[in-house]
């Protein structure tokens, strides 16, 4: 279990550094944005077309953008490091790959999930506890075999010689004899009950292993599959919101709207832009969450 928790952590930190950093991407983009509204705004000021408060206005709303890009790069560069430690490397080695990757990582075909008996079979803990129990249970039969006496069989022999006038001659007898040891009743007896509690046992724990697997695999299907369904509803917000704003941008270059109906457009866009790339890093912490409650052991799809 502790290779699947290291292997998991790893792919984890991996993901969240690819998520922070689109993230990160997402957030300069948006400040691109900003500014080229804050262009707009200031060259109106200064043709007199607009007040002094909506130019406030539009510089508090470059400086709110800027500032939700260097947490994010904090977060990359601390999934970044924790990546290298559990690698085995300093900080300074991070590898090029991750450090490169600015795209969410996301399945490459559909997960395996399987039946009771694949994740019996993938989950190590499933199977210490079977090995566990199946050891449990033979030490009842051990026991078992105290109850019956000990026979042992050794060889007997008598050996005869005379001498004669004709001679000397000899003779071997051989025979069975039987060697009994009979059982201390009670001690196997109790050495029985002891096995057999701990078998009851193995089994009770068990079963509340494998009821415990099942609680998590379907709590990270279930996690995973709603927040699927919130993504694609927030990536829809986002086209919608882009189109609002790509409206609303037209309409105040010609004098349609006023800068605070843009504002708005332009705050929803941005909210929107950050709800769907905090969405893709989840997603990504999700699958980890989900390959590890079904034990591994198909990195293929991931």
């Amino acid at each position: 279990m502790v290779r699947v928790a290291v292997a998991a952590e790893t792919a984890r930190s991996y993901a969240d550094a690819c998520g922070y950093a689109a993230a990160g991407e997402t957030a300069r983009e948006s400040l691109a944005a900003v500014n080229e509204s804050l262009r707009v705004v200031r060259a109106q000021e200064s043709a007199g077309t607009v007040s002094r408060f909506d130019l406030e206005r539009a510089e508090l709303a470059a400086a709110t953008a800027a500032a939700a890009i260097p947490p994010l790069e904090t977060r990359r560069q601390a999934a970044l490091y924790e990546l290298a430690a559990l690698i085995g490397e300093v900080p300074a080695n991070v590898p090029a790959g991750a450090q490169k990757c600015t795209v969410a990582p996301s399945p490459t075909g559909p997960f395996p999930i399987g039946d009771g008996s694949s994740l019996l079979r993938r989950r190590p803990d499933l199977r210490e506890a079977e090995r566990r129990l199946a050891a449990d249970t033979a030490r009842i039969g051990v026991a078992t075999a105290d109850l019956y006496p000990r026979i042992s069989f050794a060889g007997g022999g008598n050996s005869f010689r005379g001498d004669g006038l004709s001679g000397s001659s000899s003779t071997f007898s051989l025979g069975p004899l039987l060697s009994w040891s009979f059982p201390n009743i009670p001690a196997a007896r109790a050495r029985i009950a002891q096995a057999e509690a701990q078998s009851a046992a193995s089994v009770a724990a068990f079963e509340g292993r494998v009821l415990a697997a099942l609680k998590e695999v379907e709590q990270a299907l279930t996690t995973y599959h709603n927040e699927i369904g919130r993504h694609d509803l927030l990536a829809a917000a986002r086209r919608r919101a882009e189109s609002a704003y790509r409206l609303a941008d037209a309409n105040y270059r010609a004098g349609a709207i006023s800068y605070l109906d843009l504002l708005v457009a332009q705050r929803e866009l941005l909210d929107a832009r950050a709800s769907v790339a905090a969405s893709s890093q989840l997603l990504g912490s999700l699958r980890i969450d989900l390959f590890k409650a079904l034990g591994g052991g198909w990195g293929s799809a991931l």
